[in-house]
């Protein structure tokens, strides 16, 4: 089916540390993670019409992931099963310095993914296509897929976003940086985290970053700071959104509600600053629960949330 939104990358199986236990125990909460997954509900949750293109594995964790897209409404028909490969998995750890990833990734499902896997009809049927630095990090085929979409996407007018989210861990800083900004170059909305952009071009004031990302062509740049909110800019203007404030309790995911929902609301016909409120809004009540997926918010919670925060 025609879809407003599809996501391209790398879904994971998620363990969640939860806080410890009266004789000390320490517990871990399954659920779903994987950037351009989280990304997919975010936006299935505020009512954007979303695809997920990837590829999982013929295994219990992937019968799981398949699962929650659907029960989501999100159309799976892009999604491969492979028998060889295995669905990768992640574990989210909390310390006084915030969370910490640890990784069981190499040899994925999704890592095989190849040009060969990307099929024009369905770039063609979408509104907007949406990848990552994670969906091209993880290998290099899944790179020149992801290259590959963006260029069938162009060819039939779709319109690209796309997420710096560089982990070191999966590929050294001078190659991330050369790909990922070549990827940028073929997008209209670009979502760079501060931290990412400070590593991937040496530069530390947000002006200078964001004069540097409109510099390689998309026409809307939204920078997320986290703790201070984002900055929306345009080769028109710019204008910084400040942090939604909530007693949070784990961000794990919340970068990728934030891109979901931006997108959604931009899908929808919001204007740029006005999608990032809400957006901003969506991220930050996604932090006051544990784990990526489960406390990603649906459309109405966003709009009380904000309503209340108006009065």
């Amino acid at each position: 089916m025609a879809v407003d939104l599809l996501c391209i990358g790398e879904p994971l199986l998620e363990y969640n540390q939860l806080p410890a236990t009266d004789d000390g125990r320490v517990l871990y909460q399954q659920g779903h993670g994987g950037d351009t997954s989280n990304v997919a509900i975010a936006a299935a949750r505020q009512g954007a019409k979303v695809g997920y293109l990837t590829a999982i594995g013929e295994d219990p964790g992937g019968d799981s992931l398949l699962s929650l897209w659907k029960a989501e409404g999100i159309d799976t028909s892009t999604v491969k099963r492979s028998i060889a490969h295995p669905t990768g998995a992640y574990f989210v750890t909390h310390g006084p310095d915030g969370h910490r990833f640890t990784y069981h990734r190499r040899g994925s499902a999704a890592s095989t993914l190849a040009v060969a896997d990307i099929p024009e009809s369905t770039i063609a049927g979408a509104r907007l296509v949406f990848a990552s630095g994670i969906s091209q990090g993880i290998s290099e085929s899944a790179a020149d897929a992801i290259f590959h979409a963006f260029a069938v996407a162009r060819k039939h007018g779709v319109a690209v976003a796309y997420d710096t989210n560089y982990r070191p861990a999966l590929w050294p800083p001078l190659r991330a940086a050369a790909v990922i900004h070549a990827a940028i170059c073929q997008a209209d909305v670009a979502l760079p985290g501060l931290e990412d952009a400070r590593l991937l071009t040496g530069l530390e004031d947000p002006e200078a970053i964001l004069d540097f990302y409109l510099g390689l062509g998309p026409g809307l740049v939204v920078l997320k700071m986290g703790e201070q909110g984002v900055y929306v800019g345009t080769p028109a203007g710019r204008q910084r959104i400040p942090a939604f404030t909530v007693a949070a309790v784990d961000a794990t995911g919340a970068g990728d509600t934030f891109c979901g929902a931006l997108l959604a609301r931009l899908l929808a016909g919001e204007p740029n600053e006005d999608a990032a409120h809400y957006a901003a809004a969506a991220a930050a009540i996604s932090t006051t629960g544990y784990g990526a997926v489960a406390p990603i918010p649906h459309a109405p919670e966003v709009f009380a949330a904000m309503a209340m925060r108006n009065r």
